[in-house]
């Protein structure tokens, strides 16, 4: 008679009542030691990522600064034009972002603000706005109102860290705007303040 063990290997046991009785032995059932073959029904059971809540993804910049030589301003930047605008004078567009929301707003040249949207405002709500879905409804959003006012070329400047740094940008280029820079303006605090007691318990 077979009978399979605890330590998984088949031993054979002959039926004598002195043996039975001195060894102890565990059934298991063939379907509950079976081993997971099938990759779509593993990647069923596994719980589902909340689409919009992960971060982006980093870029190697070593990479992109090689492949360019022209990835950098210059001091002649200025005096450069892009579809026949000087770059001092082609309108910003401003991309605040925070771990709870993203605000874009679109500032002339001389820095005066005349369309402002958030993703709240795009009828995101709670934590939802935070995400960088969000944050590319907004860009497409805001990107269509400047195309509507005639203008097709446009610098930008993102401030703060979030998950939406990156699909702002994707979405106004997808709403058809020419972006002509992309400057950080993110503010980095050389003494930070002090951080906090450890909390006693």
């Amino acid at each position: 008679m077979f009978r399979k063990t605890f330590t998984g290997f088949l031993r054979v046991l002959p039926i004598n009542n002195n043996i039975l009785n001195n060894s102890r032995t565990i059934c298991i059932s063939s379907t509950y030691c079976r081993d997971v073959t099938d990759r779509k029904e593993m990647l069923k059971s596994m719980p589902v990522i909340d689409e919009g809540t992960a971060g982006e993804k980093s870029l190697d910049m070593d990479l992109l600064i090689d492949t360019g030589s022209e990835r950098f301003p210059t001091s002649q930047m200025a005096k450069k034009q892009f579809g026949g605008v000087y770059y001092n004078d082609i309108p910003i567009l401003n991309i605040t972002v925070s771990h709870n929301n993203t605000i874009i707003n679109y500032t002339n040249s001389k820095g005066v603000p005349e369309v402002i949207r958030s993703c709240g405002i795009e009828g995101f709500k709670n934590t939802r706005k935070g995400t960088n879905i969000a944050a590319q409804a907004t860009a497409i959003s805001i990107g269509t109102r400047v195309l509507e006012k005639g203008i097709k070329t446009v610098r930008v400047r993102v401030c703060g860290i979030g998950p939406g740094r990156m699909s702002a940008i994707k979405g106004l280029q997808m709403s058809g705007l020419n972006i002509v820079s992309i400057t950080d303006n993110t503010r980095v605090s050389w003494n930070p303040p002090r951080p906090r007691k450890q909390r006693k318990l």
